[in-house]
């Protein structure tokens, strides 16, 4: 019998902070069988940690080849190994609930393969985040900056304006002249494109996003206009710029995008810590502590900072509790270490301001992982908050206004959520 607090859990509409979703025709022409659907995520880099061999992997995500129990067979061991994981769960979760598939064996996955293209027909994909996965909506980092309507959904299927690129120094200037009509040849010009990628794509947008962590430093300088011109002359010339000329025009070009936030009222959400794929992750790059110096310059600016900068959980605690213009996300934190994101939550309340944490994004690219996702998170943020209960911190009807806030009332007081879908609604 399910206490009043994880009924209260299974419940609550789940605010989705964080996909990187492909839209519905994708899904419906394109998208996965049922083999690339449940390990075409974050598993595959366990089961290549588990030494599931490069072929056994190639062949597992043929969707041309037609034996599914002969593709599984290649990497049965290392999924054995690796099934108890949190991607591994998140895996068996999709298998329950999308393939009513009680344990992955080769029979199982080739007598259900037939589902599939049920659950690739129109609708589904809104079906199974709506009503199986019970969100309230979705925010989905597509690494464009054009946030446009999303006809399979306009309320549900929200979408954040990328800001990569910039960070990283990268500027394309015949993209930001298709786009907005600005030839850039200068620093001023490159202003001016920003500013107008913002104009065109802002109200549409629910939050600006970057995950420049995976290909450069969080570290953040700030960088006088002198040296970024220097920079951008160098870049627009074509030349191959070493990395610290990148490095100072992508830190002048996140502060801008930082500034641009404050005006058009968005957050800027930041990839923080632990990287998807194996044998490379150079970790002083990823700790959140290395952009203090951004939140200290910016201190009107709503910084989201995600999968709970994962290993470095503690520090980002103590920078959540001094900093008040950081808000901390789980996204994707659940299932690369359950019993951790468990932990970091229990210290987060306990350390933290409650009004100042999001429970959940999954970070995937298809429905089904996503409502396995959200299965995932509702577990263990029930499992956390039973157990503060079960300490003596808190009332169970304490731990229901918690579990409320974090799921859904704290992402509608930080995001826009209700402007920018009437914005989208104009705009569509």
């Amino acid at each position: 019998m399910p206490t009043d607090l994880a009924q209260h859990i299974q419940e609550t509409p789940l605010v989705d902070t964080h996909e990187h979703l492909e839209r519905e025709p994708e899904w419906v022409k394109n998208g996965p069988d049922i083999l690339q659907d449940l390990f075409g995520n974050y598993v595959s880099t366990d089961l290549v940690t588990a030494g599931a061999s490069p072929r056994g992997l190639t062949r597992l995500m043929d969707g041309n080849d037609p034996d599914i129990a002969g593709r599984f067979e290649g990497i049965r061991g290392a999924w054995e190994a690796a099934q108890f994981t949190g991607y591994g769960e998140a895996v068996r979760l999709a298998a329950k609930h999308a393939y009513d598939i009680d344990e992955l064996t080769g029979t199982a996955l080739e007598f259900a393969g037939h589902k599939n293209r049920v659950l690739r027909e129109p609708g589904e994909r809104y079906r199974l985040l709506h009503d199986v996965a019970n969100l309230d909506h979705t925010q989905t980092d597509d690494k464009i900056w054009e946030c446009a309507p999303d006809e399979s959904g306009l309320d549900f299927f929200l979408y954040d304006l990328s800001w990569r690129s910039f960070c990283d120094g990268e500027i394309d200037p015949d993209q930001i002249e298709a786009d907005t009509g600005v030839v850039v040849t200068d620093l001023g010009s490159l202003k001016r494109g920003m500013e107008a990628i913002f104009a065109k794509h802002a109200p549409t947008a629910i939050a600006v996003k970057s995950q420049h962590a995976y290909t450069r430093t969080l570290d953040w300088i700030e960088r006088t206009d002198a040296e970024a011109s220097t920079a951008l002359a160098a870049a627009l010339r074509g030349e191959d710029i070493d990395l610290q000329t990148r490095l100072c025009l992508g830190d002048w070009c996140w502060a801008r995008g930082v500034e641009l936030i404050i005006e058009h009222n968005l957050p800027f959400k930041i990839h923080t810590g632990y990287y998807t794929g194996n044998e490379l992750m150079p970790v002083s790059r990823i700790p959140a502590g290395n952009m203090c110096a951004l939140f200290a310059r910016y201190p009107h600016a709503k910084f989201v900072l995600m999968h709970i900068a994962y290993p470095y959980n503690d520090e980002l605690v103590a920078l959540a509790k001094h900093y008040r213009n950081i808000w901390v996300d789980l996204c994707w934190a659940w299932s690369i270490d359950p019993y951790s994101s468990r932990d970091f939550l229990r210290r987060f309340i306990h350390a933290v301001p409650i009004n100042k944490i999001f429970a959940f994004g999954g970070d995937t690219q298809w429905p089904t992982s996503a409502m396995a996702y959200a299965t995932q998170a509702r577990t263990e943020i029930t499992r956390a908050l039973e157990s503060e209960i079960a300490d003596g911190y808190m009332t169970e009807k304490g731990a229901m206004a918690i579990a409320e806030r974090i799921m859904r009332g704290n992402q509608f007081d930080c995001f826009d959520v209700s402007g920018t879908r009437a914005n989208i609604h104009a705009a569509a």
